[in-house]
C-alpha cells in the first residue's frame, strides 16, 4: 500500500517517516520523497494516529486523489 506524504523534502522527513511507521508497528518496503510503501494495510485508527503525528512534525499525510495527483506532477516537473 502507498501513502502519500506532502512536505517531506529531506533525509529528516524521512527518518520522522521511519520513526513514526515503527511507533504504529507498521512495516515499510520503501521510503522515499512523498511516497512510503508500506506492506500491510493500514487500518482507519493507525491512519488518524499517523496524520496526526505527521502533523506534528510539519508533514501532511495526503488522502485526496486529487492531492495525490498534484504532487505526483509537481515531483515529476521537479525531477524527484
Amino acid at each position: 500500500m502507498k501513502l502519500y506524504i506532502k512536505y517531506m523534502v529531506s533525509l529528516r522527513c524521512k527518518m520522522t517517516v521511519r520513526e513514526e511507521l515503527q511507533k504504529l508497528g507498521l512495516h515499510y518496503v520503501s521510503i522515499n520523497l512523498g511516497v512510503v510503501e508500506i506492506i500491510e494495510t493500514i487500518t482507519e485508527h493507525q491512519r488518524i494516529e499517523l496524520k496526526n503525528n505527521l502533523l506534528n512534525s510539519g508533514l501532511e499525510l495526503l488522502e485526496d486523489r486529487k492531492n495525490i495527483l498534484v504532487e505526483k506532477i509537481k515531483a515529476v516537473v521537479m525531477g524527484v
